[in-house]
């Protein structure tokens, strides 16, 4: 029992230092409960201090976008990562502030005007680096579903923000509220299987067969490059590591077909277009890779 999956009930900061309570108060007044992001989080008060401030100007403070549509892109944004835990928290502050039930049947029943986000939303969760100026003059073209820059800015925080929460969530194996129904867990689908590592069934049946299909594949793929090298010059050891590190990532990250799979849980599906959009490494080769910003 507790708020993570990961961390014992013990570290849980609930009667601890004077710190954290004062924290966890602050988080119970400015959202009128405690949520289990906030119970683990306070493990870092300062941060979880930083976290509510930031929470608390986004959704409830004054602002161009009215409450109800922001927690609406807040589920947008956590539907693009398979975040039930968010999807579910969210739809229930989506109805506590007057929102339409009807637009939580579905990304269809929502107005156009937030349709319009699904692109630049899919891009920003999956590959930031396609992002041009053409999307944000698409969405600031006037008419009648057109966004103000204000709107839009206050939209893409929000977006950014849910896409970077949902990844703090599954690392933290934030479990759901007692009194949250967001489906059967909170985990991230696995790459290769259909079913939750959530689930106690799931360690073994077909999970260790894609486990295995899994390593033939990258070894096969590793003896490729082996036999590439011999055809190569100057190729280093250290470049055949970084290639295989290569593959590796990218058969972990890209998605697979069973995205579609019908045990997605309802709350999610209905809110993507495009599911099955992804993460694809910019860095492939044989390929042109898009432009992108290298610091160093």
């Amino acid at each position: 029992k507790g708020p993570s999956t990961f961390i014992p009930l013990g570290e849980i900061p609930q009667e601890g230092g004077e710190s954290s309570l004062h924290q966890l108060l602050e988080a119970f007044i400015s959202a009128g409960r405690v949520d289990h992001v906030a119970m683990v989080m306070g493990l870092h008060p300062q941060y979880l201090s930083s976290f509510w401030k930031t929470q608390y100007l986004l959704l409830r403070m004054d602002g161009p976008l009215p409450y109800h549509k922001r927690h609406y892109i807040a589920i947008m944004a956590a539907a693009r990562h398979r975040c039930s835990y968010l999807v579910g928290l969210h739809m229930g502050e989506f109805l506590q502030v007057g929102g339409n039930p009807a637009w939580l049947q579905g990304l269809h029943c929502a107005p156009q005007k937030l349709r319009n986000l699904n692109e630049i939303n899919k891009l920003l969760a999956h590959r930031p680096w396609l992002v041009t100026k053409e999307h944000i003059e698409a969405l600031l073209k006037p008419g009648e579903d057109s966004w103000s820059l204000a709107e839009l800015v206050q939209a893409l925080v929000l977006l950014t923000h849910y896409h970077s929460l949902a990844s703090f969530v599954f690392g933290c194996g934030i479990k759901p509220e007692e009194d949250q129904d967001v489906g059967n867990s909170c985990w991230p689908p696995s790459p290769h299987s259909d079913s939750s590592p959530a689930s106690d069934d799931s360690s073994g049946g077909s999970g260790g067969t894609d486990a295995m299909q899994e390593v033939e594949v990258l070894m096969e793929r590793m003896k490729l490059l082996q036999e590439n090298q011999l055809e190569e010059e100057g190729v280093t050891q250290e470049e055949m590591a970084t290639r295989f590190e290569l593959e590796k990532t990218e058969s972990l990250l890209l998605p697979s077909s069973d995205i579609l799979d019908p045990s997605l849980q309802s709350n999610i599906r209905c809110f993507l277009e495009d599911p099955e959009f992804g993460y694809k490494d910019f860095t492939r080769r044989g390929e042109q890779a898009p432009p992108t910003f290298r610091a160093q």
